[in-house]
């Protein structure tokens, strides 16, 4: 089994897609529908030499949704999936590379993710940090514990873990886990606790754009972030969807799940190679590969 994987936040770099622009009619073309579906120049952005623009929630998820699909939309023919998956964001790109939402549907669900993230953050002070070297349900107990916000957000591989909540409840949630083992806590450079109950007025918004986009039938089963499961029917696709912005990435689970399911390649299509060592993590024998035109 052959699965392909899309990256989520942090995967960004400056200059991202310029070489891609630059070598490719077809991907210039989607660069500039983008530009205009959005209403601003994103490649501007992207091409250009500030992190802190890029950084920018409303930013970076378009920016690395539209790396990453152009990358799929670039392979044609050898873009051959048996299954996919993306880490957060990264769930719209393999939903458009499977077809099940059009490209001009899936950057307009990005941008209004990423607007409602962005909002829900300017309203509530709030930030992430992974924990690393400890077992998910010491963490889940502890953060069950403290009387703050702070969950357990993305379980992106065993002894990795990210927590997210109020500042202070990530702040006790980092001292009560190091206390209890943890061999360090970093705290994530981003704006605020994505997957947690804080979304929930960004989840609203975007259960209203889910609602009304069209939907069709991909080529293949997607395994989604709220749970690790693979699924090919449109209206469970959906929902989950819609849950994954206040419920945790379970991508450890989706790793695992893939393996017991025959899984033998990954290719990641995007910025990065983060979702390689992940699996590498799991199991060393998988063939791991980045896409390259």
């Amino acid at each position: 089994m052959k699965a392909y994987v899309f990256p989520g936040q942090g995967s960004q770099y400056t200059g991202m897609g310029h070489d891609i622009y630059q070598s490719s009619n077809i991907a210039k073309m989607m660069f500039e529908n983008a530009n205009d579906i959005l209403q601003f120049r994103i490649t501007d952005i992207m091409f250009g030499d500030s992190e802190d623009d890029l950084r920018q929630t409303k930013v970076t998820q378009p920016a690395i949704f539209l790396h990453s699909v152009i990358l799929a939309t670039l392979l044609e023919k050898k873009f051959t999936p048996d299954v996919v998956a993306g880490h957060s964001l990264g769930e719209f790109s393999a939903l458009v590379a499977c077809s099940y939402l059009s490209f001009e549907d899936g950057l307009k669900l990005v941008s209004k993710r990423a607007s409602a993230m962005q909002k829900a953050c300017e309203k509530n002070k709030s930030t992430m940090a992974a924990i690393l070297g400890l077992e998910n349900n010491i963490v889940q107990d502890i953060c069950k514990d403290i009387d703050l916000l702070v969950v357990p957000a993305n379980y992106n591989c065993p002894g990795q873990i990210v927590i997210s909540g109020t500042l202070e409840g990530v702040e006790v949630g980092c001292q009560e886990l190091l206390k209890a083992g943890a061999k360090r806590a970093i705290k994530l450079p981003v704006g605020g606790a994505f997957h947690s109950p804080i979304m929930q007025s960004a989840q609203e918004e975007l259960e209203e754009a889910i609602n009304n986009t069209v939907f069709k039938n991909g080529i293949c089963p997607i395994y989604q972030n709220v749970n690790g499961k693979a699924t090919h029917e449109l209206e469970i696709i959906k929902k989950n969807l819609i849950k994954q912005l206040t419920a945790p990435v379970m991508w450890t689970q989706t790793m695992e799940n893939m393996i017991s399911d025959g899984l033998k390649s990954v290719t990641e299509v995007g910025p990065g190679r983060v979702l390689q060592g992940l699996f590498k993590k799991i199991d060393r024998q998988i063939i791991t590969e980045a896409v390259t035109l």
